[in-house]
């Protein structure tokens, strides 16, 4: 039957305060995350002491914490990290490689951002009394300067994240595009691409797209939204898993993407599901997704766990202590203004945004084993973040007996063909599994 893991998994921390001591409900969670071999999340924020300039765009809040609290993410029990999300160039490439090398003297292992793309996109490899497990990290929300460069043998690279790019594609109807056309012919909307593509700088579409203003669209008989992966982004990650598969016992991709379907975020795009199947079917065990800092639903797919958004496990947006200029511009502050009279000003005084959402504040922790290729079991633990409290309170997690968490996760997987069993009294959902199949069996 092969060897047997376990693994313990967590989404977000965005971590900027230190843990006011050792209490029950870190002492719950830090138990139950280190009844597991392998334990990830991701971390959300740039950990450095100011070594790097703020970036002209942040991931909304420009995040950055000192590098004490790395310890408290040790002492949860977390042991390899993903690095690629969209505030990893919040301090541009001072800040995101200071991160790098503080995660380096605290000893965890962490991938999905480098020092060129080479570096962002390789395997990261734990080994443990039971065996060994790759990380693979992408991104897909980010702002372009973010992406790793590639090394050339006349250039060196750019720091930077693994991307996981979406294209996206608008489908409308005949009439619709003619008006489109007319539009951009009366504005002159397109004049500058027009230019840069006649003078060499940038080519047209190859695929029959056409471009209004930034937006691809297509004709069709109804109106769509496409998404998928841009290709050569998406080979880029399969070939790492490829490689990993080779290297290791198990193999674990991180993908952060706050994309959506439609207009419901609850629920991932295509691209994202699309990319997630195919690293399972090149050999990945498990896929873990965050960044829409709310849950989305699982699935099982040959037999291997995707989780399309595992939500928060540490968020603390809130407690920031310094913002560039950047960001008090945004709502219309100034030099005499501070964080408390930002934040105030961003959510009309705690009445909109993230903090007034209660899906932001409650999120699982999925345990599962593996024995060889068999998934065996996949618990989850319903946590809550402290939804209702002040701001310089909420962000910490503790296990819930909240079973409407865990009601909600099954609804939003069922989408997926995913049934979870509800134990009431325990408090924990159970991903009903096939018995007796392996992941290679298609």
């Amino acid at each position: 039957m092969g060897k047997r893991m376990t693994f313990a998994a967590a989404g977000d921390s965005f971590i900027t305060r230190r843990q006011p001591g050792s209490n029950k409900a870190f002492t719950d969670i830090a138990s139950l995350i280190r009844r597991a071999e392998v334990r990830f999340t991701n971390l959300e924020v740039t950990i450095h002491d100011y070594e790097g300039y703020p970036s002209a765009v942040s991931g909304g809040t420009w995040a950055i914490a000192s590098p004490n609290v790395l310890q408290d993410l040790a002492d949860y029990g977390f042991n390899i990290l993903s690095t690629a999300n969209n505030h990893a160039l919040d301090y541009s490439h001072g800040g995101l490689l200071a991160t790098l090398r503080n995660l380096d003297r605290k000893g965890f292992v962490h991938a999905g951002a480098g020092r060129n793309l080479a570096e962002a996109g390789a395997p990261r490899y734990i080994d443990t009394p039971s065996g060994r497990t790759a990380l693979i990290a992408a991104c897909a929300t980010l702002d372009p300067s973010a992406a790793a460069g590639d090394q050339r043998r006349d250039s060196i690279g750019r720091p930077g994240l693994n991307p996981l790019r979406m294209q996206v594609t608008q489908v409308v109807t005949p009439e619709v595009f003619a008006i489109l056309k007319q539009t951009a012919s009366d504005t002159y909307l397109n004049a500058y691409h027009d230019l840069v593509v006649r003078e060499g700088f940038y080519k047209e579409p190859e695929d029959g797209a056409w471009l209004f203003g930034t937006y691809r669209f297509k004709e069709g008989k109804m109106p769509e939204r496409q998404t998928e992966p841009v290709s050569g982004d998406l080979e880029r990650l399969v070939n790492a898993v490829r490689e990993a598969a080779r290297q290791a016992d198990y193999v674990l991709v991180s993908i952060h993407s706050h994309e959506m379907d439609k207009d419901d975020r609850a629920y991932p795009a295509e691209f994202l599901i699309q990319a997630s199947r195919k690293c399972i079917d090149n050999g990945a065990h498990a896929v873990i997704g965050h960044g829409p800092h709310i849950l989305r639903g699982i699935e099982i797919y040959r037999n291997c766990p995707i989780f399309y958004s595992l939500g928060n496990f540490i968020f603390q947006s809130e407690t920031v202590t310094s913002q560039p200029a950047d960001f008090y511009a945004k709502y219309g502050l100034g030099a005499q203004h501070n964080v408390a009279d930002a934040l105030d000003v961003r959510t009309d005084c705690d009445t909109k945004g993230l903090g007034v959402n209660p899906e932001v504040w409650e999120a699982v922790i999925p345990c599962w084993k593996y024995r060889g290729d068999m998934l065996e079991e996949l618990v989850l633990y319903p946590i809550s973040l402290g939804y209702g409290l002040p701001r310089y309170e909420r962000g910490w997690p503790e296990l819930s007996s909240n079973i409407g968490t865990l009601e909600r996760l099954a609804e939003k997987s069922r989408l997926f063909g995913t049934e979870i069993e509800i134990d009431n009294r325990a408090c924990t959902g159970r991903v009903r599994l096939l018995s007796n199949f392996s992941k290679e069996v298609q």
